[in-house]
């Protein structure tokens, strides 16, 4: 186990510079100490990335663990906080977010079926608050809409955040999230706070 554990770790950093196309199982092995058959023994580089992609969100359990409703939603901060903190993982996640789009990249399928996934996540807490009284009622096609904004907002933040780290992430975040539920219950929240995501 430990052995596979270094191997997955080796594969994170190599991925994370070379990306998955360029990157080779002999880097990997090089990171480890080991020969390539050594880590083939262990994994196809597909697996590996796989692999790679199933520790990252077995990582981030914030959103799966928090309480139904509004506090799931609001958990997506200490998401950010995680991302943040473990810039190198997000930086990869990001990069095979572009490179799985191609229908023929091993892990297309996963992609596909993550973002499936997540947003199906993201409209149940949301429906959750709506069964919970926390949030007037939507329907299914808001219900939708606001779950695929809800995914497209924090992955477009994250990329600027990767472009401009003195941007606060888990701020704007949150910041949205509250945007968000005052504006499903229909009232009016104070103006963002100037320069909260300035480029200056």
């Amino acid at each position: 186990m430990r052995r596979r554990a270094e191997i997955v770790a080796a594969a994170v950093r190599v991925f994370g510079v070379r990306g998955y196309g360029a990157a080779t199982i002999k880097e990997i092995a090089d990171e480890v100490g080991v020969s390539p058959a050594a880590v083939l023994r262990y994994f196809r580089k597909e697996e590996l990335l796989t692999e790679v992609l199933r520790q990252w969100d077995r990582q981030q359990p914030f959103v799966s663990e928090a309480a139904p409703g509004l506090p799931a939603l609001r958990a997506f901060v200490d998401l950010m906080r995680y991302h943040v903190e473990h810039r190198g993982f997000l930086e990869l996640y990001l990069t095979f977010a572009t490179e799985t789009s191609d229908a023929t990249h091993p892990a297309h399928e996963y992609m596909r079926g993550r973002y499936a996934r997540t947003i199906a996540q993201i409209r149940r807490r949301i429906d959750e608050a709506v069964a919970l009284g926390q949030v007037p009622p939507m329907d299914d096609a808001t219900l939708d809409y606001e779950a695929a904004c809800f995914l497209a907002i924090l992955d477009g933040l994250e990329i600027q955040w990767i472009h401009n780290p003195s941007l606060d992430l888990p701020a704007l975040v949150g910041e949205y999230v509250e945007q968000s539920i005052a504006r499903w219950r229909g009232g009016a929240r104070a103006a963002v706070p100037p320069g909260s995501a300035s480029w200056d």
